[in-house]
């Protein structure tokens, strides 16, 4: 559990180290403190009610010591009580504290002695090998002293020795059972969770190199496509300087040179904002603004559907990767309203061909997005009315593309979520009322650009 040095890289593992360290100092403390009660109850309840003629001096003083160890340790009076080391040293005290309060107790004649047992079941299931193993040498060494130096214990009732000294057998052993297993249970699920994290990383880094992979095939698509988009320029004004051109004609050449020149800046676009890093502090944009851009940009390609852009956000930092995200998903909602529209139109025909009255087939829904932004986040909801997107699909989506089924949202998925975690966002879908799919783009919001 413990994270030795060099482990990870970046302010990431930092993070992740640091939380560890605390988890376990945090985990022991808790222990010590349950050790601490334990010795509390004998010296000021126990002995006092069994043993009234005990010296209570001694465990007063070994009880107290103890705690305020502990709260110098809660205070953060030893941070260099950190790692395997720090932990053996503090599963030491332990042991020692323990050693010095039962040779004033009885020593193995106290049904506590078992109180050991648990500190060294501890430290096996967190140390090094040698540390562990040293331990447990500190432990065997005190119960071997204990066995021949110790206050014997004076009960009140002599008579009644042997019925105390079996009923504290029994709360010795349950007290050292649920300890063992409340910790061991405790690391155990920390385990899992840090399995879960490291699998979650693998995937990640896995969608990474695809990632990286589809950029560079990308550039070389860019390089191929420069030449055919030039000769389809040269033809598309040879064909509009042709004076035998129709009318209706010449509106849909004109269309297609501005998708050619759109196709040619996108290309150009390219060398200009792949690797560019991302725009810090005064890069910051408002949000509204920028949804605005980069719907501008997709109705540039799809001039013919409705789109509706609602709310406000706040500053934000984006950069083209994350423009091309919202891209994808604002596209996504559009095939997705088409797709809907046509089977509408398909049920519409078949009830018409069947003798049935048709029904009025509804117009293609808008695409609608909505800005929001609470708790440090900038939420950008693109709802659309399709039939909605499978969870399996959509968490497939998040790790890599759907192999050969990834056409269209497979990998436009996959780069969305790779471009919004690269910003420290998320991105999530959820079913909307009516029918269709809301996807959520949650981005942290920045400083108002001066």
């Amino acid at each position: 559990m413990w994270r030795r040095n060099g482990e990870g890289t970046g302010l990431e593992s930092a993070s992740h180290t640091l939380s560890a360290v605390r988890t376990e100092r945090g985990r022991l403390l808790k222990l010590r403190w349950l050790s601490l009660g334990a010795m509390a109850v004998l010296a000021f309840v126990v002995f006092p009610w069994l043993a009234p003629a005990q010296a209570m001096a001694p465990l007063a003083a070994v009880t107290l010591g103890l705690l305020a160890v502990n709260l110098g340790l809660a205070a953060g009076a030893a941070r260099w009580l950190v790692g395997p080391t720090g932990a053996m040293l503090q599963l030491a005290i332990d042991l020692l504290a323990w050693g010095a309060f039962l040779y004033y107790a009885g020593g193995v004649t106290n049904p506590a002695i078992s109180l050991l047992l648990p500190v060294v079941a501890i430290g096996a299931s967190i140390l090094p090998a040698l540390q562990a193993w040293l331990l447990a040498g500190l432990a065997i060494g005190l119960y071997s002293l204990l066995w021949q130096y110790h206050e014997p214990i004076r009960l009140a009732n002599a008579e009644q020795a042997m019925h105390w000294h079996l009923a504290g057998m029994w709360l010795s052993f349950a007290l050292s059972a649920v300890t063992v297993v409340w910790f061991v249970a405790r690391l155990n699920a920390e385990l899992a969770r840090r399995e879960d994290e490291l699998a979650e990383a693998k995937a990640a880094r896995a969608r990474d190199a695809h990632v990286v992979g589809l950029g560079k095939l990308a550039a070389g698509a860019a390089h191929r496509l420069g030449t055919p988009l030039g000769t389809l320029r040269i033809l598309a004004d040879e064909l509009a300087r042709r004076g035998d051109v129709a009318v209706e004609a010449r509106e849909d050449i004109e269309l297609m040179r501005a998708q050619i020149d759109h196709c040619r800046d996108i290309l150009n676009s390219l060398t200009r904002e792949a690797g560019q890093p991302r725009a810090e502090g005064g890069g910051a944009i408002d949000a509204r603004r920028w949804v605005e851009q980069v719907a501008a940009r997709w109705q540039q390609l799809r001039p013919g559907v409705a789109l509706r852009i609602d709310g406000e956000g706040a500053p934000i930092v984006a950069d083209a990767s994350l423009g091309e995200a919202l891209h994808n998903l604002i596209d996504n909602a559009a095939n997705a309203n088409a797709n809907a529209n046509a089977n509408a139109d398909a049920d519409a025909d078949a009830d018409a061909d069947g003798g049935a009255m048709a029904a009025a087939v509804p117009p293609v829904a808008a695409v609608e997005l909505r800005l929001s932004a609470a708790a440090g986040m900038v939420t950008v909801e693109v709802a659309d009315r399709g039939p909605g997107l499978p969870a399996a699909r959509i968490d497939a989506a998040r790790r890599a593309p759907l192999g050969a089924h990834a056409q269209g949202m497979g990998v436009g998925l996959m780069l969305a979520h790779a471009a919004v975690e690269h910003h420290g966002g998320r991105l999530a879908f959820r079913p909307r009322p009516g029918g269709g799919t809301i996807a959520c783009l949650m981005i942290p919001s920045q400083a108002a650009p001066e």
